[in-house]
Formats: C-alpha cells, structure tokens, sequence
C-alpha cells in the first residue's frame, strides 16, 4: 500500500530584513547563522487540526564562526599529480 500524500501549492518566500543572526559567544568568538528558505508550500486539501493552514518548509543553513584570533585549520591542498602522457615540446611537432 502506498503511503499518503499531501498535495502542495508552491509559495514564493521574500526576505524580510536580513538573513544572518549573530551571537557572541563567552570566548568571544562570533556565530554568524545564515537561513534561507529553499522550498515553502501550503497543503491545498487538508488543514491543521486548529484549522489553521498546513505549511510544509525547507530551509538551508550556513554558520560562519569567527574566532579572536581569526584563524582556522584546513587540509592541505592535494598534491599536483604528473600525467603519463607527458610529452617534451618538441616531440609534438613532425618535421
């Protein structure tokens, strides 16, 4: 038996005032929390029990930690790899 499905009318969402929330923290180190809403839709044919309208949201978020110092840690960048097919510059020209 297949599961139910509740039908959705696809919303546009518009940004009022700004996406980012920053906290402080005790050590001084600043969250930067960014939210964006990916999908939003209202369900046609079914509402809340309290009768209010049934939304369904999809949100994305990005946080950004800036320390006291400012520094961080990343991987190394991967090595360069040498090709097999490598070729002098001379030897691609037939004289």
């Amino acid at each position: 038996m297949p599961e139910e499905q509740i039908k959705y009318k696809q919303l546009t969402a518009k940004l009022v005032g700004n996406d980012v929330v920053c906290f402080r923290l005790e050590d001084e180190t600043l969250l930067k929390v960014y939210v964006s809403m990916s999908r939003v839709g209202v369900a046609v044919d079914r509402k809340n029990p309290d009768g209010t309208p049934l939304y369904l949201f999809n949100t994305a978020l990005r946080i950004e930690a800036i320390t006291k110092d400012r520094t961080f840690y990343a991987p190394p960048p991967p090595a360069p790899t040498q090709s097999t097919h490598e070729k002098p510059a001379d030897s691609a020209f037939v004289k």
